[in-house]
């Protein structure tokens, strides 16, 4: 399977932050093994999982625990390329942020955004896959402060979500969550959403052009569409239906606007199967989990899909030839 892989303008305003915090950014992208010029070139195609870290030992050395958050207040639409284009000129907010669903995989292909109604609230739920266990903390927060830049842009400089929930622990000091979001931040809870008023996604865009729209949708699709594969796409579904009960492949399938025949034909010719994308996928949500350390392996289960802990205990035995009681003794 193909390294996700992310753009390096998710690296705009690195350099900055860096420096506040005394860190040298351009011997950190040496020590990483990243590509010298990706401070300044915005389309490099960087290796999600090594830009991941190189921002965790950034926060890390610059003492700063909200690092990303930082980064993510010079953010632009202008940042997301032909995506940030294609945002732009959709006719509300909504809009512009159902393009940003269906489309942001490419710009990062390890993260995924999805949009859940409740009543009149709505929830902007934001995830970015990881391997090895660890919870990108940084990258899931410069993802979620931009987010926030982008409903900003439509709806104003004064504006503030509901609340904002992390699914990682919160870091000794949250004050630039507080100051970033103006409103009430928990961490530690199942997801990464901002809560905002359903009404807001309502919000026209005055300055949207149809025209242009078009014109963005098919430079995008002229610049990416041949590049993702199916079993990226699936990953990044399977990472949003495991908690709900509803990773299945027929539903995937309707997801994605094909029947489950056309996503089993082309994992095949990917190597790879349905099954075996998300028994991966919940091998490195567990690690995940395990490695916060704050919940129960009832609580574990339940976000990984499984109805009954009996469930999770036989697959965690299949996957791992011991049983889930004993996890703690020993690593994936």
């Amino acid at each position: 399977m193909a390294t996700p892989s992310v753009r390096s303008a998710a690296l705009t305003n690195f350099e900055k932050v860096a420096s506040e915090c005394g860190v040298d950014a351009h011997r950190l992208v040496a020590e990483v093994g990243l590509p010298a010029n990706c401070l300044s070139d915005p389309d490099i195609a960087l290796p999600s999982g090594l830009t991941a870290t190189m921002l965790e030992l950034a926060a890390e050395r610059g003492h700063e625990p909200a690092f990303g958050l930082r980064m993510a207040l010079a953010r632009r639409l202008s940042n997301l390329g032909p995506l940030g284009l294609l945002v732009r000129d959709q006719p509300t907010l909504r809009h512009a942020l159902e393009v940003l669903v269906k489309h942001i995989h490419m710009h990062h292909a390890a993260m995924t955004v999805s949009l859940e109604q409740t009543g009149e609230l709505i929830c902007i739920r934001e995830e970015i896959l990881s391997g090895g266990g660890r919870v990108p903390r940084q990258s899931i927060e410069l993802a979620m402060g931009t987010t926030f830049r982008l409903l900003r842009i439509f709806l104003g400089e004064s504006w503030h979500p509901r609340f904002v929930t992390f699914r990682h622990p919160a870091p000794a000091n949250t004050e630039w969550h507080r100051r970033v979001f103006g409103c009430r931040v928990t961490f530690g809870q199942e997801f990464n959403d901002i809560v905002c008023s359903a009404r807001d996604l309502e919000a026209p865009n005055p300055g949207a052009d149809p025209v242009m729209a078009r014109y963005s949708q098919r430079l995008l699709e002229m610049d990416h569409g041949s590049q993702t594969q199916m079993s990226d796409r699936v990953r990044n579904l399977v990472v949003l239906l495991l908690p709900r009960g509803h990773c299945r492949v027929e539903i995937v399938a309707q997801q994605l606007g094909v029947d489950r025949r056309t996503v089993a034909n082309r994992l095949s010719v990917e190597g790879t199967t349905f099954k075996s994308l998300v028994n991966a996928m919940r091998r490195e949500l567990l690690a995940s989990y395990l490695h916060e350390g704050v919940r129960t392996m009832s609580e574990v289960a339940a976000l990984l899909g499984f109805s009954e802990l009996s469930a999770f205990s036989r697959w965690h035995r299949q996957q791992f030839g011991y049983p889930a009681r004993t996890r703690q003794h020993k690593s994936p």
